[in-house]
C-alpha cells in the first residue's frame, strides 16, 4: 500500500510507495521458459575453444587420413577411368598433329632459321670489356657554420657593482 507521511505545514510534501515490478505493454514474460526438446550439440557451444567444428592449429598442414580409413572403391575406379581417358586423348592428339614427313632416301632434315632478322648462332657467348671512371670531385665551398634557432625566450639580469658576494673577501678565516 501507499504510505503517506503528513508533516507540519512548514515542511515539504513527500510520498513513498513499496517497489514493485511494472507491467509492459506487450505483457512479455519475465523469464524464458526452458526448451522442451533437447538442443543439438552445435548450439550448445558459446565459447569457440570448446566447439568441435572449429579447427585449431596450422590449417596449411596436410590433412592425413586415419589408418583405418579405406578409400572408396567406386571413387578409386572413377579416378582410374579418368586417367585412362586422359591418356587416350593425349595419344589421339599426338596422332592427329601434323608432323614433318620423313626425308627421302639420301636426304636429311635440317633446322632452318626463318626469322625476320638473321642472327649468328654459336655456342660461344660474346664478351666485351668496358671501363668506367668518374670525374674528380670539384672543390666545394665550405659549409656555413650551423647555428640552431633559438627556441626559448631571452631574458637578462642587471648586476651592479657590489651586488655579488665574494666568499674569500667577505668571510674571515
Amino acid at each position: 500500500m501507499a504510505a503517506m507521511s503528513v508533516k507540519p505545514p512548514n515542511s515539504t510534501y513527500t510520498f513513498a510507495s513499496q517497489p514493485k515490478a511494472i507491467q509492459q505493454q506487450g505483457q512479455r514474460q519475465k523469464f524464458r521458459q526452458a526448451p522442451v526438446e533437447p538442443q543439438d550439440e552445435n548450439s550448445l557451444y558459446a565459447n569457440l575453444m570448446y566447439d568441435r567444428r572449429v579447427i585449431r592449429g596450422n590449417t596449411y598442414a596436410l590433412h592425413t587420413l586415419p589408418a583405418h580409413a579405406q578409400p572408396d572403391p567406386i571413387e578409386v575406379q572413377r579416378q582410374q577411368e579418368a586417367k585412362r581417358r586422359a591418356i587416350a586423348r593425349r595419344k589421339a592428339r599426338e596422332q592427329v598433329r601434323t608432323r614433318t614427313p620423313e626425308p627421302v632416301h639420301d636426304r636429311r632434315n635440317v633446322d632452318v632459321q626463318t626469322e625476320l632478322y638473321l642472327e649468328e648462332l654459336s655456342d660461344r657467348i660474346e664478351e666485351a670489356d668496358v671501363d668506367v671512371q668518374t670525374d674528380a670531385f670539384l672543390d666545394r665551398p665550405p659549409s656555413p657554420l650551423f647555428i640552431p634557432q633559438s627556441t626559448g625566450k631571452d631574458v637578462s639580469t642587471q648586476i651592479e657593482d657590489g651586488d655579488l658576494f665574494d666568499f674569500d673577501l667577505e668571510v674571515p678565516y
